[in-house]
């Protein structure tokens, strides 16, 4: 079975955080729901997430690894040194490591594992991205093992290209037309 981690900072943004969880338990990845610092999160409207476990950067590593956006959760994954350590790891081995919102331009990017690579992110936070970063304007953009998309409208895309890497195409494919979901 595939595994994948979330990591929830508090003021992340609710729906780039439940529509992966909700699509990866659906294509029956084992996902992990990880606080930084503390085991209920308060996302950025307010809604608290008991996660299944505290971060503590030390966890074998899972086929992939999720951060979802908002403000101030980007921010506050990105001022984490286990969280960009636990990236760096994983860019090592070729696993996936998908970010929406701001994740991809505050967290991804200053662990440098974005250098040399298409990304996307929330309208404007570009201008955060290193000057080797290829900014593309899709929806969801894949460039090798690391999927980056643009902001709440865009989660259940999102969600269904870290399941197709982890589940196949047809096994996505499927999900998505049983969510009744429209490309």
């Amino acid at each position: 079975m595939k595994r994948a981690m979330i990591i929830l900072a508090e003021g992340f943004e609710e729906m780039e955080a439940v529509a992966p969880i909700d699509v990866l338990r659906r294509a029956e990845v084992e996902v992990t729901v990880a606080g930084l610092d503390r085991d209920h999160v308060k996302a950025a409207r307010g809604t608290v997430i008991k996660t299944d476990k505290v971060f503590d950067g030390g966890e074998p590593l899972p086929d992939a690894l999720v951060f979802p956006g908002g403000l101030p959760g980007a921010e506050n994954l990105a001022g984490s040194a286990m969280v960009k350590d636990y990236i760096r790891k994983m860019d090592s081995e070729n696993r996936v490591i998908a970010a929406v919102c701001a994740a991809p331009a505050l967290v991804l990017g200053p662990a440098g594992v974005l250098k040399g690579k298409k990304a996307t992110c929330y309208p404007g936070l570009e201008k955060n991205f290193d000057i080797s970063v290829k900014h593309v304007k899709d929806e969801v953009v894949q460039d090798g093992n690391i999927i980056t998309s643009r902001g709440p409208g865009t989660a259940l895309p999102f969600a269904l290209k870290i399941a197709e890497n982890l589940v196949g195409k047809a096994k996505a494919g499927m999900l998505a037309e049983q969510m009744l979901y429209r490309s």
